[in-house]
């Protein structure tokens, strides 16, 4: 159930703070740690043969540029675009396999984009066979692939299917016509359902919808509408993400500074909305901003308090390691995180001299390996125990007011996140980052707000 939640309270902690990805947050990351460090982790997460991997594969490529988008995107029409691309990735998969040796198993995979469909049937099968070359899935692997039902056809679909791809991730953002228009991004329940239905009769272990709460223009009736509508569609799992307008860091956004952005308090009721259909269809909420049925196995892991969370979203899988391909791909593997550059040329000339495109990273201490456990544990499962001799005087001291204000309950080196606390979890979280006590304040605005 959504808690009330008194409108000064709401005040005080709508304030810019990290979603925690990772930590440290990406802010924190040096060009110092450059492509020779990442080989140096490649090669010792290669000295552990039998540990599963998970990999990452970017697609940037997308046919028109949505107006709410914070990915990194190419804007192109011409598919043709894409062989250049792959013929890159195929390198630098050369390049990662030979750093890591024998190690080659892989329990999970995701392409995210971008619009992984914009690539043809060709394309999506030379890709895969690249991947399978180099590495070898396990028999319970979970292969999944982000879609806009708009741009997918039958055929693509078929052939994901019959490559082992099992789980899909639907962009839907919002069903109303009016919010469709001014975030630019035209999809009909119709069109979804038609993608869902032929996902299902392929074998699709499961479909997930992507949603967007606070866009410009959703009001509580529309949105109550959008949610009815996905409920009925029933996919297995929900993501409904709150909208991070940052207009100063994504120059498309700009076009949406025309509409009246929902509030805070706006969003919170939205919110609301989205748990209350949801949970009257079956759904229970998945940490800060998933849903899933109860027999989910994401749900059962919450139960366990075992949920655990990566770049890609909540997950089960023993993966501990993450291996990312392509332009902005971000892994994370050996204590230790590295993204690739952007840019497409820089990307390709790095490759082309057969050096990885690392961009910058770091490697995490201690300290920040022991807060990431924590924030990761508040984050996925609302509860963390912080153990008998822990250090953090001067956290428990910034999580007191959140105790008198309700969101959590500190019991011995427990914290247990309470239903308010759940609505504000980035909040909780942030007093555990060390990071953000050694900046300025202002540094903070690089960030979206909580609400």
């Amino acid at each position: 159930m959504f808690p009330e939640i008194p409108d000064d309270l709401v005040a005080r902690l709508d304030v810019p703070g990290p979603r925690y990805t990772s930590y440290p947050t990406a802010p924190e990351w040096r060009a110092t740690f450059g492509a020779d460090a990442y080989a140096k982790q490649l090669a010792q997460a290669g000295e552990k043969a039998d540990a599963p991997l998970s990999l990452y594969v970017h697609l940037p490529f997308c046919q028109e540029m949505c107006a709410y988008c914070g990915c990194n995107v190419v804007v192109a029409k011409d598919r043709g675009k894409a062989d250049a691309y792959i013929g890159a990735l195929a390198r630098e998969m050369d390049l990662v396999a030979a750093l890591l040796g024998q190690r080659r198993r892989v329990s999970q995979m995701h392409w995210g984009g971008g619009t992984p469909t914009f690539l043809d049937e060709g394309q999506l099968e030379l890709l895969f066979a690249s991947l399978a070359a180099r590495f070898d899935f396990t028999a319970d692997a979970e292969l999944a692939i982000e879609i806009d039902p708009v741009v997918t056809s039958d055929a693509q679909l078929k052939l994901l299917a019959r490559l082992g791809f099992n789980r899909l991730s639907m962009g839907v953002q919002d069903f109303d016509p009016e919010v469709q228009r001014a975030v630019r991004r035209i999809q009909t329940v119709e069109e979804t359902r038609s993608r869902l239905q032929l996902a299902r009769d392929l074998g699709f272990h499961a479909v997930n919808f992507d949603l967007i709460c606070g866009l410009p223009l959703q009001t509580a009736a529309s949105w109550t509408r959008t949610m009815e509508q996905v409920a009925e569609l029933r996919p297995d799992r929900l993501a409904v993400y709150s909208f991070a307008f940052v207009p100063e860091a994504r120059p498309n956004q700009r076009v949406l500074a025309q509409y009246a952005m929902p509030t805070a308090k706006d969003k919170l009721a939205l919110r609301r909305i989205t748990h209350d259909v949801l949970g009257a269809a079956g759904y229970r909420s998945i940490g800060m901003d998933h849903f899933a049925l109860p027999t989910d196995e994401l749900s059962r892991a919450q139960e366990r308090r075992a949920l655990r969370r990566n770049f890609q979203g909540y997950t089960v899988l023993p993966a501990s390691d993450v291996v990312a391909f392509g332009a902005t791909g971000i892994s994370d593997i050996g204590g230790a995180y590295a993204q690739n550059v952007r840019p497409l040329p820089r990307y390709y000339g790095a490759l082309a001299n057969g050096k990885l495109a690392t961009e910058h990273g770091i490697l995490l201490d201690a300290d920040d390996l022991e807060r990431r456990r924590i924030i990761e544990s508040l984050m996925c499962n609302f509860w963390v125990d912080l153990g008998a001799n822990h250090r953090f005087k001067e956290e428990m001291q910034a999580l007191a007011p959140l105790e008198r204000d309700g969101l959590v309950r500190v019991s011995g080196s427990e914290i247990e996140v309470l239903p308010i606390g759940q609505v504000f979890v980035r909040n909780v979280a942030m007093a555990f980052d060390a990071y953000l006590r050694k900046e300025p304040a202002g540094r903070r605005q690089v960030f979206s707000r909580t609400v």
